[in-house]
């Protein structure tokens, strides 16, 4: 009995035994790699520059905003008088070759004035009524006949003249050109200072931000009485770019 079992006991590790080579000669070992991570990355090696263009141009057109105030002790006699007065003077800017699409109404207001008489307790009131138009003027060899002529025609509010350029894309253009060449040369520079080469350029934009500049000229002359001396000058156009290069070493 007990060599049977023995015998028993030995058959059945041979089958677990041929049964575990099987299974090895079928399946290979998984392998696992460790692998090394790199947490740290260098940063580009760049340069990074704000380059200025600024072009001098002179202005093509100028703005001025004309008005006329009545002051009646009512409302109606100032309204009236004032629209007879804007009316004439309305037909005397066309008179000096305003279009009417260059004339807009800027402004309208009716306001009442309150005063007494010194010693008096009784209380006066007197009613403003103003009416302004934005008038543009292409030829700017007429500006002061132009603002001459609406004061002739009953105009007492001027507030200014603004030149400015009718099509900006030219000064632009020439502006934008100049920036480049001065961020060119702000990155060579820096390059110098530390002893690397500029390389290619990798990124660049327009710097937004602000207007355009407009020279502004007050009149220089009474209401009436010759031309005012009005003086268009010159216009800046400036542009920024930012840029940045490579360095190449």
């Amino acid at each position: 009995m007990k060599s049977y079992r023995l015998q028993t006991l030995i058959a059945g590790l041979t089958i677990a035994a041929l049964i575990i080579l099987g299974s090895w000669g079928k399946a290979s070992p998984t392998i696992v790699h460790a692998q090394t991570a790199d947490d740290t990355t260098t940063p580009p090696r760049t340069i990074t520059v704000v380059g200025e263009g600024k072009v001098s141009i002179k202005p093509d057109t100028a703005q001025a905003n004309i008005g006329v105030e009545v002051v009646k002790p009512t409302v109606k006699e100032a309204s009236a008088e004032n629209k007879q007065i804007f009316e004439t003077m309305l037909a005397a800017l066309k008179e000096q070759g305003i279009a009417e699409k260059d004339i807009q109404t800027s402004g309208f207001n009716i306001w009442a004035e309150r005063t007494s008489d010194p010693g008096s307790t009784e209380m006066k009131t007197l009613y403003h009524v103003t009416n302004n138009v934005t008038v543009i003027i292409r030829d700017l060899d007429k500006v002061g006949n132009v603002l001459d002529a609406a004061i002739e025609a009953g105009a007492n509010n001027i507030y200014g003249v603004n030149f400015s350029l009718d099509k900006m894309d030219a000064a632009q253009s020439q502006a934008r050109e100049a920036a480049i060449q001065n961020a060119n040369a702000k990155a060579e520079e820096l390059a110098q200072l530390t002893n690397v080469k500029v390389g290619e350029v990798v990124s660049v934009s327009e710097v937004i931000g602000g207007g355009y500049p407009m020279a502004a000229y007050a009149m220089q002359s009474g209401l009436g009485g010759g031309a005012a001396p009005i003086s268009p000058g010159e216009l800046q156009v400036t542009l920024q770019v930012q840029v940045t290069y490579m360095i190449a070493q």
